[in-house]
């Protein structure tokens, strides 16, 4: 085509294409640069075509395939979603939006293609912002002509449906969640709890369905987001079983537990009287058995008056690692055994094989000034290999901190395999160093020449002295067995009746250990006896490595 004729097109269509720039860009400036971008594409593609048998429609594909490319370029600053995930908007000149629509409306219909499904949106992207033929899109998604047809179709009345309608969004979309503790009860897998509460969305999405499954739109609706992102996020959770699907919806698959005043001081006080009376007693029993001086307990920690001649145990120190196992791990065969693990536990794909919960404490929750707070804690943790036990818990006077990870297992499995071959052997400078630094074991001279090494932590040298120790634990815990249940029946009635009803096992599970291996447990017993003078504080070097045993299997 000539130069004259070109510009003569050109000329007729200047004030459309910035209509039709304006309507689609955010504002007034990316319309300009668009238009241009149109009118020079126009340009040249007139000058080196002669057989244009329909101009208008010839102009109109050029304005489409250049909106396209806009597309593409400020999809991330329009709404954060990549444009192969979401439509921005159906660039059809035919639409009913192109003759009357608005700013709001166009916003409008952004929003609502993000909650047509995958498939939908990838047709929809294809056929209205790629121009793709519809036989083309059908090839290259797998499935039929006629199922692409038949999705275009739905995707206009859903979008229709969608601009007409007033979607609902709860308090989660300016007020959202945060979990203020996050644990687990198993074994952990390649993946740490972090990995999977990752974000804020991550938690109110689990939050959202807690009590009511929901569609991935309804919950998109609740917390104020793009379907888009709800749906990335909640195929990770259910895949790794956080969420369990039915049908078209999810609900949270793992305990949120969400405190009341009432229920917390109601666990406070249970705590209190059931600590009280078996951590007072088996202090006393075990400072008057004389089993604290039993050889078999290891202990290198000697009080500050000790001489070589007359060698002192710290029985505190001795004591802060022993009340909490013995606690812990005495009257197994006193424990409800009604539901089992396996029943309620969930086998993950990274390995993991547990019982995840989390907790939200509202920020105004007011409790009594004497509540026990469970600060740094966690534990108890098992570790173990063939011959032995690493015991330890982690507390708010530790001077270190234990993650829940596959990390702090495999350190775990070093520290006993270094510990056996101690026994027999001398380790490596390199093994030596990485014991000392973390506090489980001393060293003096040169290890070249006169060298001596020392462990710090409690080691219980035999099942018989392992034995012997929980069976005082057990005989206690005997005697006052009617009066824990007493205690602890108005509490476990009302946990089980905040919990949702398809996690009233898994709970009921977890209180058959109250008591027990129960981390509220341990920590009210050495309250206790720290509040009654009997435990005193550790040293800060001896923090590093503070409730901490090695024992047989």
């Amino acid at each position: 085509m000539n130069r004259q004729d070109a510009e003569k097109i050109i000329t007729e269509y200047l004030k459309p294409m910035f209509g039709f720039a304006l309507k689609r860009c955010k504002n007034a400036h990316d319309a300009q640069d668009l238009s241009q971008d149109i009118v020079l594409k126009a340009f040249r593609a007139l000058l080196i075509k002669d057989d244009i048998g329909d101009v208008s429609k010839f102009i109109w594909t050029i304005a489409h395939n250049a909106l396209s490319n806009y597309y593409r370029d400020t999809a991330k600053s329009i709404i954060g979603v990549p444009i192969d995930e979401m439509a921005e908007i159906i660039a059809d000149p035919d639409s009913a939006f192109d003759d009357n629509d608005n700013t709001d409306a166009v916003r409008k219909l952004q929003s609502e293609i993000a909650y047509l499904s995958k498939l939908q949106r990838k047709i929809v992207i294809a056929y209205y912002f790629e121009n793709r033929k519809q036989a083309n899109i059908a090839e290259d998604l797998d499935i039929p002509l006629g199922t692409v047809k038949w999705h275009l179709f739905e995707a206009k009345k859903e979008l229709k449906r969608g601009m007409d309608t007033m979607r609902k969004t709860s308090e989660l979309k300016f007020n959202p969640i945060k979990f203020t503790a996050v644990g687990i009860n198993g074994a952990i897998g390649t993946k740490s709890t972090d990995e999977f509460f990752r974000s804020a969305l991550s938690q109110n999405i689990c939050y959202c369905v807690r009590n009511e499954a929901k569609t991935v739109n309804e919950i998109a609706d609740a917390i104020g987001v793009s379907p888009v992102y709800v749906e990335t996020e909640v195929d990770f959770l259910e895949k790794y079983g956080f969420l369990k699907q039915s049908h078209d919806k999810y609900i949270v698959n793992f305990i949120i537990s969400e405190p009341t005043v009432e229920l917390l001081t109601m666990q406070d006080e249970m705590y209190k009287k059931a600590a009280g009376l078996f951590a007072n007693e088996l202090y006393d029993e075990l400072m008057n058995s004389g089993i604290l001086d039993d050889e078999n307990i290891f202990c290198n920690q000697m009080l500050s008056n000790s001489t070589r001649e007359k060698p002192l145990r710290d029985k505190n120190f001795l004591l802060w690692s022993l009340i909490p196992y013995i606690a812990a791990m005495s009257g197994e065969k006193l424990i409800d055994n009604t539901i089992t693990f396996e029943e309620v536990a969930t086998i993950r794909p990274d390995g993991a094989h547990n019982i995840a919960h989390a907790t939200v404490v509202a920020d105004e929750l007011k409790l009594p000034n004497d509540y026990v707070y469970m600060r740094d804690w966690c534990g108890p943790c098992y570790n173990a290999n063939v011959d032995h036990m690493l015991w330890k818990v982690d507390t708010e006077w530790s001077g270190r901190r234990i993650e829940v990870t596959r990390h702090e297992h495999e350190v775990a499995k070093r520290v006993l395999s270094l510990y056996e071959h101690e026994e027999e052997n001398l380790l490596s400078k390199e093994d030596y160093a990485w014991l000392s630094e973390r506090g489980y074991i001393k060293t003096w001279g040169d290890y070249d020449g006169y060298f001596k090494t020392a462990w710090q932590i409690i080691v219980l040298r035999n099942k018989e002295i392992k034995e012997k120790l929980l069976a005082i634990g057990e005989k206690i815990k005997e005697k006052y067995k009617d009066e824990f249940d007493i205690i602890k029946e108005p509490y476990v009635k009302a946990t089980l009746n905040s919990v949702p009803a398809h996690l009233r096992k898994v709970k009921a599970y977890e209180l058959q250990f109250a008591f027990h291996a129960d981390g509220w447990f341990l920590l009210h017993c050495i309250v206790a006896l720290l509040n009654n003078g009997k435990l005193t504080l550790p040293t800060e070097e001896q923090k590093k490595i503070l409730t901490t045993i090695i024992l047989p299997n």
